[in-house]
C-alpha cells in the first residue's frame, strides 16, 4: 500500500516487469488470460513463471470465462480472478463463478455504457468491483480515462463494498484521479508502459512518486 492506496499492476508479460511492480510495492500483480488482448499470457506462460514470481497476491483476468476455464486458472494458483462482463450478465452465471473460485476472491468488472448504473441485484453477488472505461467493443484496457464521476457516487453509495479505479490512470493523472473519486484502490497497465505488455521503469516510478505525493483519502 502507498500513501493509503492500494495499487494493482496489470498486464505483467514477463519476470522482469513483475519485479519491477515488486520493487514499486505493489500490492497485486495482474495478468491477463483473455486471449484477444496484447498483453495476454497462456496458463502454460504463467505456470512456467509461477515459482518465480515475488510473493505478492497474484490476479488472473478474464472475460466471462467458462466454468473449465475459471477451474483451471485456479488449480494455477491465482489468488484473486477480475472477471469482466457484460452489465446484462445473468445471477446465474455469477453464481457459477463464485462456485468456482469464492465469492471473496472474486472481483466482477462489469461494462458499464455512459448512461448506465450498476444494478442492485447485481451489487448484492461480490463484494468487490472494478470500474473501466467503456469501450462498445471491448472490455477493459482501452487506455481510456474511465468515468470518474460515476466511480465516485457508486462508492459513496455503496461504501461497504470494494471499488476499484481503473481506465487510463498515469503519472499525470493519478493524482487528479484519487482526488475526483475518492478512490483507495487502482489498477495501472498502459499508462506505465512503453509498449502492449512490456512496462517503463521510468514511468513506474513517476507513477509511484505521484502516489507518495497525493493528498491521503480523507473519506
Amino acid at each position: 500500500m502507498i500513501n493509503g492506496i492500494r495499487l494493482k499492476i496489470c498486464g505483467l508479460t514477463s519476470l522482469v516487469d513483475a519485479g519491477l511492480a515488486d520493487e514499486a510495492g505493489a500490492d497485486y500483480l495482474g495478468f491477463v488470460l483473455h486471449p484477444e488482448s496484447p498483453r495476454r499470457v497462456t496458463l502454460d506462460q504463467y505456470r512456467a513463471m509461477a515459482s518465480r514470481l515475488p510473493d505478492r497476491r497474484k490476479v488472473a483476468v478474464l472475460v466471462e470465462p467458462a466454468g473449465a476455464d475459471l477451474a483451471a486458472a485456479a488449480e494455477a494458483g491465482f489468488d484473486f480472478f477480475q472477471v469482466h462482463c457484460r452489465l446484462e450478465t445473468p445471477a446465474a452465471a455469477v453464481a457459477a463463478w463464485i462456485e468456482a473460485v469464492r465469492r471473496d476472491r472474486l472481483w466482477l468488472a462489469p461494462r458499464l455504457p455512459p448512461a448506465a448504473e450498476l444494478a442492485v441485484p447485481l451489487l448484492g453477488l461480490v463484494d468487490t468491483f472494478l470500474l473501466d472505461a467503456y469501450d462498445e467493443r471491448k472490455f477493459g484496457g482501452v487506455g481510456r480515462l474511465g468515468d470518474w464521476m460515476k466511480f465516485r457516487r457508486h462508492r459513496e453509495a455503496n461504501s461497504e463494498k470494494n471499488w476499484i479505479l481503473a481506465g487510463g490512470l498515469a503519472p499525470e493523472n493519478v493524482g487528479a484521479a484519487l482526488a475526483a473519486t475518492g478512490a483507495r484502490w487502482i489498477d495501472v497497465n498502459s499508462g506505465i508502459e512503453r509498449s502492449p505488455g512490456v512496462k517503463d521503469s521510468a514511468k513506474l516510478a513517476a507513477l509511484v512518486a505521484a502516489l507518495r505525493g497525493a493528498a491521503a483519502p480523507t473519506t
